[in-house]
């Protein structure tokens, strides 16, 4: 390892200090008891990932039952299609953008989340939540930006990405892989075949534990995200080798959680959210997901990277075997939360809004969102979905063009390619094939001026815009 990187590594763990789960009030009485959150959101898991939602060579009864018990959301997106940017837009209620975070972080980041910044377990500690993460974090590894310095009780992961450490085949100069509990390193470079299996045995004991109280339990896990890693009970299970062990390992874990909570009684009383941080890393081909039948992946503003595979379980609340078509985001999680736990939202400005109505099934409920906007990168505007409808905005993006992925582990390279203005019937075209821009002008117009609100608040990287709106992230300062 570099010297240089050696010592600021070991410097940070020196930092990091054991944390004790603060005390909270004891829970309410069943008949008034606040809704349990849980929330699993898988890395790089493409749209069609999900037996529901079209896999092919492996199975997942667990999400399947979870989509027969709930509620399958077929127009659900994440606000960017990479880890950091997307995590915080689901915890922050905010577009990344908005907050200061961009793309994927990298170990020693000296930003991350700014500690004025509410999350959703934060909102909810306001009602006596008991709070954990166990999984990914990558919301920034350096002690001020930890998920403990942000209203979890209890945190147990990797604080980064799974591929962020030497022995990656494609990685460089990225130190030892810490595995964190609390606010202290308990290891480097773990045996990440056991990574799936350790976070869902920590969250059914969360679960156990406060079965009494509400809690919210979130699980980022690190999988499929490469390096794939799956335990003995999976390998070698699926038709699709071994990325598809990894996401039947996943569905186990998932139907452990929700035994868990019908075993403690409260499977009445809990919201299951599942969803992933963005589509399928498709340079390494064998070893990433399908977006079919959408277009592109990860890393790209299409479809295929920002529309997510989500379902969405509260047994007497969410009508069951049902399928939401109407536009949705990670965004609005926060707010949606907030108001069913009573909760007040932060002083400053979120961009989520309130979808319990689509979330509950209500007769005719639409998208409280007039438009979401879609940035990548350092806050380019490349795309916004209204309705029916998505614009997109002359930007670069990659591709494989047509080109089959890597094998092995091993990714090829990515070409790049340039996207016009150019509109999308979603409805029509959800493989987005056919550029209507010409045909509806008075469509294009509308999205435009729609743009340029979001340009004057979120600014525009594409077209060197400064938002008005915009927060700092949290930094911590380089030391001499």
């Amino acid at each position: 390892m570099n010297r240089r990187r050696a010592a600021l590594f070991s410097t940070i763990s020196g930092l990091w200090l054991a944390s004790a789960a603060p005390a909270v009030s004891a829970g309410t009485p069943a008949e008034e008891r606040l809704p349990n959150i849980v929330v699993i959101f898988t890395d790089d898991q493409g749209y069609a990932d999900v037996g529901v939602f079209g896999a092919k060579g492996f199975r997942t009864p667990n999400l399947d039952r979870l989509a027969r018990e709930g509620r399958r959301f077929t127009n659900f997106h994440v606000a960017q299609a990479v880890c950091s940017a997307s995590r915080a837009a689901l915890l922050t209620g905010c577009y990344s953008n908005r907050i200061g975070i961009h793309g994927a972080l990298g170990p020693g980041s000296r930003v991350g989340i700014s500690a004025s910044e509410m999350t959703l377990a934060e909102v909810v500690k306001q009602r006596g939540y008991s709070t954990a993460i166990f999984g990914k974090w990558h919301l920034g590894d350096l002690p001020p930006f930890l998920p403990t310095r942000h209203g979890f009780d209890e945190y147990f992961g990797l604080p980064f990405s799974n591929d962020m450490w030497p022995y990656h085949p494609t990685a460089k100069s990225f130190p030892p892989l810490p595995l964190v509990e609390g606010e202290k390193i308990v290891g480097y470079n773990p045996d990440q075949r056991n990574l799936t299996t350790w976070y869902t045995e920590r969250a059914v004991r969360f679960i156990e534990r406060n079965r009494d109280r509400p809690f919210f339990l979130y699980v980022p896990h690190n999988m499929p995200h490469v390096p794939l890693y799956v335990s003995g009970k999976f390998r070698g299970k699926s038709e699709r080798g071994l990325y598809g062990d990894v996401i039947m390992e996943i569905d186990w874990s998932v139907g452990r959680i929700m035994d868990a909570l019908e075993r403690s009684g409260i499977a009445e009383s809990t919201l299951m959210i599942y969803a992933s941080d963005n589509g399928p890393w498709l340079s390494y081909g064998d070893h990433g997901g399908s977006a079919f039948p959408l277009r592109e992946g990860k890393g790209t503003s299409w479809e295929g990277g920002v529309r997510s595979p989500c379902i969405m379980r509260w047994p007497g609340r969410i009508p069951a075997g049902t399928i939401c078509s109407e536009p949705a985001m990670t965004i609005d999680i926060l707010p949606t939360v907030a108001k069913l736990v009573g909760a007040e939202l932060p002083e400053h400005r979120i961009d989520g809004r309130d979808i319990w109505p689509l979330i509950s099934g209500e007769p005719g409920a639409k998208s409280p969102q007039e438009a979401y906007f879609i940035y990548y990168q350092r806050g380019a505007l490349e795309a916004v979905i209204s309705g029916r409808w998505k614009l997109y905005f002359p930007h670069t993006y990659r591709t494989l063009a047509g080109r089959r992925g890597g094998t092995g582990g091993i990714p090829v390279a990515y070409e790049s390619a340039r996207v016009g203005l150019e509109l999308y019937d979603l409805e029509s075209d959800i493989s987005e094939t056919k550029d209507l821009a010409r045909l509806h002008p008075e469509v294009v117009e509308r999205l435009e001026r729609l743009a340029e609100g979001a340009r004057e608040d979120l600014g525009d990287a594409l077209t060197k815009r400064r938002g008005s709106g915009l927060r700092e992230p949290g930094r911590v300062e380089q030391r001499s």
